[in-house]
């Protein structure tokens, strides 16, 4: 009987889509950031991989505790944090109302969708050059580039994930006397809301990714630089915990949103 009760319960661990106890799901994680630590320990520790290229463990946790302690570096991970959000909330701005018009009428998506998808395939990088002329080497040249990286696909998902919404609710609406602007504000909106969270939180992660190419613009402060700057004096440990720093704000920020969107949408696939 134990026997049995045991398989099924291996079983369960293994159902396509179905959910698994928290503590399997966190053994799960464990298991995974223990096994890379391991890998990196042994590729390190013994020599197998020369430590200019990948430094041991115990010399980039030195380095990280280093650089918190160092109130210049905080300096940096302010200002890259300010670029990022500057950049995601001008795209968050611009591209959420082309990304519910083009996902609620036709003619805007005609207008609006196929040149994002065309834009969207451009490397952000490709459009440095421009932007120097446009805008120069300052603040705005950066936001600008994660900007580019992040508005063209938000209008693109925005866009999808109004035309998810079942057209019963909007027929329904119609049927109560409802007018073009109400179905818009009071049935299409509040019904996206729990996906355009989820598209939001994608979105911050790719305004991440494009923070180092924002920085390659004339940059003389930020994580994006200090990774550059390490990179030509071959210091492998400060290139290793500007990774790692972006990497724990990136989490920290989509943490905060998974958060926020399970608190606000209880209900929805998207607050799980």
């Amino acid at each position: 009987m134990e026997l049995q009760k045991g398989k099924r319960h291996q079983w369960t661990l293994f159902k396509i889509r179905e959910d698994i106890p928290k503590k399997w799901y966190f053994t799960g994680v464990s298991a995974a950031f223990i096994l890379l630590l391991l890998i990196w320990i042994l590729l390190s520790n013994l020599k197998l991989v020369d430590e200019v290229f990948l430094p041991t463990p115990a010399a980039v946790v030195a380095s990280f505790l280093a650089a918190l302690s160092s109130p210049e570096y905080w300096g940096e991970i302010g200002i890259s944090v300010y670029r990022v959000f500057m950049g995601f909330l001008l795209a968050c701005l611009l591209g959420i109302p082309l990304g519910i018009l083009a996902g609620t009428f036709k003619l805007a998506e005609s207008v609006i969708l196929p040149v994002s998808e065309f834009i969207r395939y451009m490397p952000a990088a490709a459009f440095i050059p421009l932007i120097m002329v446009w805008a120069g080497i300052g603040e705005t040249a950066k936001i600008l580039v994660i900007f580019i990286g992040s508005f063209f696909q938000l209008v693109l998902m925005v866009a999808d994930d109004t035309n998810r919404i079942h057209k019963d609710l909007l027929y329904a609406s119609y049927t109560l006397g409802a007018n073009r602007w109400q179905v818009i504000s009071k049935v299409i909106i509040p019904a996206m809301l729990p996906k355009l969270m989820t598209t939001m939180r994608l979105i911050m992660g790719w305004a991440w990714t494009y923070l180092v190419v924002a920085e390659l613009v004339a940059a003389n402060n930020g994580l994006g630089y200090s990774i550059m700057k390490a990179q030509r004096f071959m210091d492998t440990e400060s290139i290793f915990v500007g990774i790692i720093v972006i990497g724990l704000l990136g989490l920290i920020i989509d943490r905060c949103f998974a958060y926020v969107n399970k608190k606000l949408f209880p209900w929805a696939e998207g607050g799980n």
